[in-house]
């Protein structure tokens, strides 16, 4: 399955997780600036490769071929260059895809406040999994499912509703900790 070596932490493309709208995209590409990394957003590479929205995907093909598209993407983006990647939402949930984050990426699990989130979620009509749902009630039946991995991250950072810099600088800091403590045993 994976015959990539692991590297150093501290080398490893930094793959943001969490639940849509805690700020992946938007964090992600101002940390990659912070870093001098490149950026890569999981959900636009996947409408790049299939010439489709994530919306068309799930319309007219449907969940299970946005996941099989996701998961060719990840790999494609785990084993290439290191970079900061945001990562769409369910794509930790691939047991393929959390193999090669284990040994290629530095995960960060990007944790919000579920009420924070679903106000922000309800600003676009643009996610397939809340369409015709209650955002908060959406929300915290993927929370139930995903947290549980999410919480395997080599990072935790709680991000607030406050300002973008703020969530990076926490990430910042969390990261050098994190390779720190690495390179220490």
């Amino acid at each position: 399955m994976n015959d990539v070596a692991p590297i150093p932490a501290s080398r490893r493309t930094i793959a943001l997780v969490g639940l849509m709208g805690v700020g992946k995209s938007t964090v992600g590409r101002r940390l990659a600036r912070r870093l001098h990394l490149p950026f890569a957003d999981g959900d636009i590479e996947i409408e790049a490769a299939a010439g489709m929205t994530v919306s068309e995907i799930f319309a007219e093909l449907g969940e299970p071929e946005f996941r099989a598209g996701e998961a060719r993407v990840m790999r494609r983006l785990l084993e290439g260059e290191r970079r900061v990647l945001a990562t769409g939402g369910g794509a930790i949930l691939n047991p393929e895809t959390r193999a090669l984050m284990k040994s290629r990426a530095t995960t960060v699990w990007m944790r919000a406040d579920l009420a924070v989130v679903a106000q922000r979620v309800q600003r676009r009509d643009t996610r397939p999994l809340l369409r015709g749902r209650d955002p908060l009630e959406a929300l915290e039946a993927m929370a139930a499912v995903r947290y549980p991995i999410y919480a395997t991250a080599d990072v935790t950072v709680d991000v607030a509703s406050g300002a973008h810099a703020d969530s990076v600088e926490a990430i910042v800091a969390a990261l050098e900790a994190f390779w720190s403590q690495d390179q220490a045993s």
